[in-house]
């Protein structure tokens, strides 16, 4: 729990209580209760202040794009260990629709980088993984070069794929290459992290989204990601190709998106995943 004089530091005045709370498996989470309402606090320990700055980028970005997310009200360090402050979005139970927040993302994903790149400002930043988002001119440049290169390296590295899966990766790497160089991407607004865990509905309804690795890309990767978990139902998928509809052949290409998540959470969490890292480069290939 945190001290008194930690939460002392915080950039806000009047505070009731702190409470820990649910926040994925990145950060500690609390609701800090103040005299002028709820705030969301996150924390991470023996980091620097600048650990956020990534996610503080995306959420204005998102914010910039209309979407409704938390706004960041204070972040740095406090006795050696980095925080972020933002407004706490009230959930409201059993409220919102799948329909409203396909429209959601379609928006979103018609707001596209200012350079006309592929990137982001900031680099994407996790207790376990970092990308630069250096900007690129294709997409196909980076997702293969710098995500999925660099991830296939991680899972080498730490002993989760032998020669084999090496081998098929390679194969795999081969497919995306030759469909990414012929695929038209545009650079959208990306959540960049779209599972079921990272959006909600407001009590009033509202779909709104929170915990962005924001990056301007491909917008099939967002869709992709979202497969992975079946936290989305029909009527998401529905909604989002009325308002933005997909061009021919994507449905193979979220397969690649699916991968990608699939071969995180195989680095993070272990063989659980190797299964599904399998299955996905399988289907890709025989999908070739």
């Amino acid at each position: 729990m945190l001290s008194k004089q930690w939460t002392e530091e915080l950039p806000v005045d009047g505070i009731k209580k702190i409470r820990s709370v649910a926040g994925g498996d990145v950060n500690q989470a609390y609701q800090v209760e103040t005299s002028e309402g709820p705030y969301f606090l996150l924390t991470q320990p023996n980091r620097s202040g600048d650990f956020y700055r990534g996610e503080i980028a995306g959420l204005k970005a998102l914010e910039n794009a209309g979407v409704t997310a938390p706004r960041v009200i204070g972040s740095g360090q406090i006795e050696g260990d980095a925080y972020l402050l933002l407004t706490f979005l009230e959930e409201g139970r059993g409220k919102g629709s799948q329909r409203d927040l396909g429209k959601l993302i379609a928006n979103m994903h018609q707001h596209y980088s200012p350079n006309g790149k592929f990137g982001f400002d900031e680099p994407s930043t996790s207790s376990d993984i970092t990308y630069s988002n250096e900007w690129r001119d294709t997409w196909r440049e980076l997702f293969v070069d710098q995500r999925m290169d660099e991830l296939a390296d991680k899972l080498i590295q730490n002993g989760s794929w032998n020669k084999k899966e090496e081998q098929q990766y390679q194969k795999v790497r081969a497919v995306m290459n030759e469909e990414l160089t012929k695929h038209q991407s545009k650079p959208s607004l990306l959540h960049g992290d779209l599972w079921g865990g990272n959006h909600m509905f407001l009590t009033d309804g509202t779909p709104a989204l929170f915990d962005p690795n924001a990056l301007y890309g491909d917008r099939e990767f967002d869709l992709g990601c979202s497969l992975v978990f079946n936290a989305f139902s029909d009527e998401f998928y529905r909604a989002y190709q009325e308002v933005y509809p997909l061009g021919p052949g994507y449905e193979k290409r979220l397969n690649f998106y699916s991968l990608y998540l699939l071969m995180i959470h195989q680095y993070k969490f272990g063989p659980i995943y190797a299964g599904g890292v399998n299955r996905t480069m399988n289907e890709i290939l025989t999908n070739a």
